[in-house]
């Protein structure tokens, strides 16, 4: 198949959420307080449409039903990734995901929620939370019961750019200050550990105390993220991680460069930058799929991309 499949993306309003998806990425926002954009999802709570071509229309989720070939036949019920940019104007929870076995048995048989995060951007001296410091699950169990959240967490600096993987078990939250875009399992099970007892239309958003308690990795152990980097004149590939739901990388190209697209699909988005690929216009903003199969194509422009396969 040599057609680009391009997504129109789906926006979640969140109590923490901003502006800067309007303002910093040009989409067409609901409200002053996006948090979310679903950009490449066949998720049922966020399912993209193609925008373009013979699947012009059609929602992300049918093609991987009854096209399987575009996907170079991959094996599963549900498409195995989701692309989000976050715009965090306002903390997110503390909060932590479930794996695969744990959300099949308590969660209707979802996908757990393995995930990592490139730094879009940030405020000067913004920070994220990654990590706790209990020793064991009683300690973890006591210092959540006597609220000692700021002993609890671990906090860190970041920096545009940053990478980080988010592995199942990995108590962690976005902070105030930052977009970030997510490559994750299509997965939206999320276990809420403390919520900073803010209100949300008047009320305490749910919290999943147990079920946390439960998945968290007692103790916490850091993952370290360093992937290979090839060069060529126009262009920078770095592998930023490879694992067993998903490879990301970065793409930057600063000219012309010919590609080759085999048996995998692969997801792209433009974070920077305007070009084109194949004689087709791209910028800042959009998302796209490869199919399985593509085969060669060109590349041209002065351009920023993540792009993501399984």
């Amino acid at each position: 198949m040599r057609e680009i499949l391009f997504m129109e993306p789906v926006f979640k309003t969140m109590i923490w959420g901003g502006n800067k998806l309007m303002t910093d990425f040009g989409y067409e926002i609901p409200s002053e307080n996006t948090g979310e954009c679903w950009a490449i999802s066949a998720h049922k709570n966020g399912d993209c449409i193609v925008k373009n071509g013979t699947y012009g229309g059609k929602h992300l989720s049918e093609l991987w039903q009854q096209h399987r070939e575009l996907f170079g036949n991959l094996k599963g019920e549900t498409f195995p990734l989701l692309i989000k940019i976050i715009d965090a104007k306002a903390d997110l929870s503390i909060q932590v995901h479930p794996d695969d076995q744990y959300a099949k048995e308590k969660e209707q048989g979802s996908l757990g929620k393995t995930e990592c995060w490139y730094i879009l951007n940030c405020e000067e001296d913004a920070k994220i939370v990654i990590g706790h410091n209990a020793k064991d699950k009683v300690d973890l169990r006591n210092m959540i019961a006597d609220k000692r959240w700021q002993e609890l967490i671990r906090v860190r600096s970041i920096n545009k750019g940053d990478f980080f993987q988010i592995n199942p078990g990995t108590v962690h939250a976005i902070k105030e200050g930052t977009m970030i875009l997510e490559t994750q399992q299509s997965s939206d099970v999320t276990y809420r550990l403390y919520d900073y007892d803010r209100l949300d239309h008047g009320k305490p958003r749910e919290l999943h105390i147990d079920k946390s308690i439960d998945v968290i990795n007692c103790p916490h152990t850091d993952i370290s993220v360093s992937g290979k980097t090839t060069h060529s004149e126009a262009c920078e590939i770095e592998e930023l991680i490879s694992c067993d739901f998903y490879t990301v990388s970065k793409i930057s190209l600063h000219g012309e460069q010919e590609f080759h697209q085999e048996s995998k699909f692969l997801n792209v988005s433009v974070i920077e930058g305007s070009g084109e690929i194949d004689g087709t216009l791209i910028k800042k903003g959009d998302h796209f799929i490869l199919p399985a199969g593509y085969g060669n194509y060109h590349m041209k422009g002065d351009l920023q991309l993540i792009a993501s396969h399984v």
